[in-house]
């Protein structure tokens, strides 16, 4: 039997099903290769991060203020101008502060003197005191002669009770001259002129004058940049009133307000990477983990939340992480207080503490700018006592 194939005859068409399934399955295969690539990036990579956005710059703001009362002057800096430590930002009127001052100095020089004046009174009553026993001695003398001679009549009473007289008399001078000596000992006793009492007490009124003419010119207690002026000339100021700010930009950090979620390994010390929205993604910062916040946002707000009345909704609080910049991408890339940043903490490495074990050895800021007005006071009061008693002498 032969079997005649028809050449006109049609070849079925594939099925659209079969399509579809190789197309279910190529998507198939994508999304378990994306799944495998998250969980082997997640599993190698991601969960040793832990990032946020809301990172904000923080810094010091050193508040000018006026130490002392005064009329503005002159001005040394305005805003966005650098200044250093030590540098006159705004001069005060100093003409009353002069006043004082000179006052103060005489006052010194007029107490030197009359301390001086003691120690030689003490050296006077003292050769005082010795011609008063001088003289007790010679009536007790003539006293004693004349009481031999008065039963044989060669001297009579009355003379006996002018002697007698004259003794009591030098005794009486003697008992004086020791008070008088007394007296000006208990002023000098134990003591040099320069540490006597009333020579310290007029020097403390030179050195706060002169410290007042001092504060007449306020200073830069550290250096930075200035922001804030409020100041304007011919304003009076008060001990206290702000003036403008100073900002040193070299001592930001950033504060990051991670979830309370994303706190569990944290550790100090841990490297962070961050970004800013002014440079963007070509510029990268390194920085370091330096503190974790002691208290949440709310619990430190003017106003902090009452869980415990009304209705409540759980939140997930953010804490502020305080994070630390590498001084040298600082200084090629300086940050402005405010700034947006975005941070990423590398929490692999969890070795270190989660609050600091130590205390500081020194003090985290301070400034010398101060310190050589008192200084300069204590060399001036120097040279007035060392004058002073040159010149007595």
């Amino acid at each position: 039997m032969t079997i005649e194939l028809n050449p006109n005859a049609t070849v079925p068409a594939p099925k659209k099903n079969d399509k579809r399934k190789r197309a279910l399955l190529v998507v198939a295969a994508i999304v378990l290769v994306a799944l495998a690539a998250w969980l082997l990036w997640y599993l190698l990579v991601g969960r040793w991060h832990q990032d946020t956005d809301d990172a904000y710059v923080q810094g010091n703001m050193v508040s000018i203020t006026a130490q002392s009362a005064g009329t503005v002057v002159s001005i040394g800096a305005d805003d966005g101008m650098k200044v250093v430590a030590g540098q006159v930002l705004v001069q005060l009127d100093p003409n009353d502060a002069k006043v004082a001052f000179e006052q103060a100095k005489a006052n010194l020089a007029s107490t030197v003197r009359q301390v001086r004046g003691l120690y030689s009174a003490v050296d006077a009553g003292q050769a005082d005191l010795r011609a008063r026993q001088v003289a007790i001695g010679k009536a007790r003398a003539d006293v004693a002669r004349r009481e031999g001679l008065v039963a044989s009549g060669a001297v009579s009473a009355e003379e006996l009770a002018h002697a007698r007289n004259e003794l009591a008399a030098a005794e009486a001078a003697l008992s004086a001259s020791r008070g008088e000596l007394s007296r000006n000992r208990a002023l000098v006793d134990a003591t040099t002129v320069t540490d006597q009492p009333q020579v310290q007490a007029a020097a403390a009124q030179l050195r706060a004058a002169y410290l007042n003419l001092q504060r007449a010119a306020v200073v830069a207690p550290v250096s930075g940049y200035v922001a804030q002026r409020s100041v304007q000339l011919g304003q009076r100021v008060q001990p206290g009133m702000p003036l403008m700010t100073v900002i040193p930009l070299e001592q930001v950090w950033i504060e990051a307000n991670f979830k309370e979620t994303q706190l569990s390994k944290m550790r100090l010390g841990q490297p962070v990477e961050l970004t800013s929205d002014v440079y963007g993604s070509d510029v990268e910062f390194d920085g370091r983990l330096a503190s974790l916040g002691l208290g949440t946002g709310s619990a430190f707000s003017l106003l902090p939340a009452q869980n415990a009345s009304g209705n409540w909704i759980k939140i997930v609080q953010r804490v502020p992480v305080r994070i630390e910049l590498d001084p040298k991408q600082l200084a090629a890339h300086p940050l402005r207080l405010g700034m947006s940043m975005s941070v990423d903490v590398s929490i692999r490495d969890q070795h270190g503490d989660v609050l600091p074990a130590a205390t500081p050895a020194r003090p985290v800021l301070s400034t010398q700018a101060y310190a050589r007005q008192l200084a300069d006071a204590d060399a001036l009061i120097r040279g007035i006592v060392q004058d002073n008693l040159a010149r007595h002498g």
